[in-house]
């Protein structure tokens, strides 16, 4: 039995010896090792159930050298597993080290979407002007987005292919013009706003139409309020908007909401209003609708329209960045391609 214990532990030193492997393959060598010499059915186990057959007196003596030899190999294993600790995490710190002498790499700067940065430049205008913004629901009520701005119920603009409706009395807003209605109820005049935000329309998509679209719809509303007083803000708002040379023209159009109401133009800002590509040759480009609030609507309000009388007008935001960054397709805006993003 002496001899087979001594060739035990010569043989499990010779093995652990010529493990040599790395990374997971160690682990499993080690493993199987241990299971092999130290486990409950190891061959250590194996030659120490025939001392039953010693003599009384061998067996103190081959049980204390069964122990050494048990010893040994644990303390070889204890170090090979050390060791092989030490080493991977030398093999890791290697491969994961950072060279803090080379240059950073600079991280790429966030910028406002077009149409962020276009309505902020809108807002901040009309601040300037003494304007105060006012934000309100998207889903509304049938009665602030139609009927309050005089819009009946026969008129075409609140059928169901042009408008989300979630029931009969509520929707999705066609148009901000709703806040102005909120803003009228609850404070009286004077009133100065602007109520930036998105609206829907029942609209496929396509190069000009999109179900969800920004727009900016202003109110004013005071004592001995004209047209001259809406000509010279929308003048303001274009100069500052467009450019200092930018001249306005009004075409009279009809709005169920103010009356007179008008088509607002901006001479071209890319030719000066020669004429180009952009404004199709006509040196003029539409961008909004306005008018004098008509007096129903400020009844409606409890605003007397003998006391009081106001202007309002409407833009699309998407149409201003378009025409400002020479945009066709107004899908663009919506794809968050980054290479077409990244040129504003």
């Amino acid at each position: 039995m002496k001899e087979k214990l001594q060739a035990l532990r010569a043989q499990a030193m010779e093995e652990l010896s010529a493990i040599t492997s790395s990374g997971d393959q160690l682990s499993k060598n080690l493993e199987d090792f241990k299971v092999k010499y130290l486990g409950k059915k190891s061959e250590l186990v194996s030659v120490m159930k025939g001392m039953g057959a010693l003599s009384p007196e061998e067996r103190p003596i081959m049980g204390q050298l069964a122990n050494e030899v048990r010893t040994s190999i644990e303390t070889a294993f204890n170090e090979a597993k050390e060791n092989a600790a030490k080493v991977e995490l030398e093999n890791k710190l290697i491969a994961e080290t950072i060279d803090v002498t080379l240059p950073g790499k600079q991280p790429l700067m966030g910028r406002p979407h077009p149409i962020s940065a276009v309505q902020t430049e809108i807002e901040n205008i009309f601040i300037g002007l003494g304007f105060e913004i006012v934000d309100g629901p998207e889903v509304e009520y049938d009665y602030y987005n139609f009927t309050a701005l005089n819009i009946p119920p026969e008129h075409p603009a609140r059928d169901t292919q042009d408008t989300f409706y979630i029931n009969a009395n509520t929707l999705l807003r066609t148009q901000t013009s709703s806040v102005q209605i909120h803003a009228m109820e609850k404070k009286k005049p004077p009133i100065r706003m602007i109520s930036p935000g998105r609206v829907y329309r029942s609209d496929a998509i396509d190069a000009t139409h999109s179900p969800m679209f920004h727009q900016v719809e202003g109110l004013v509303v005071d004592k001995g309020i004209t047209m001259g007083d809406l000509k010279g803000t929308l003048e303001l708002f274009s100069r500052n908007m467009f450019g200092e040379d930018t001249k306005i023209r009004f075409r009279p159009h009809h709005f169920p909401f103010t009356e007179p109401s008008a088509e607002v133009d901006v001479s071209c800002f890319a030719c000066g209003g020669k004429g180009c590509r952009i404004c199709k040759g006509e040196g003029w480009i539409e961008i909004l609708g306005a008018g004098m609030v008509h007096p129903d609507v400020l009844r409606r309000c409890d605003i007397d329209p003998e006391e009081y009388s106001g202007f309002a007008f409407g833009m699309g935001i998407e149409r201003i960045v378009m025409k400002k960054y020479n945009i066709d397709d107004m899908r663009l805006l919506y794809e968050n391609d980054i290479r077409f993003l990244s040129q504003f």
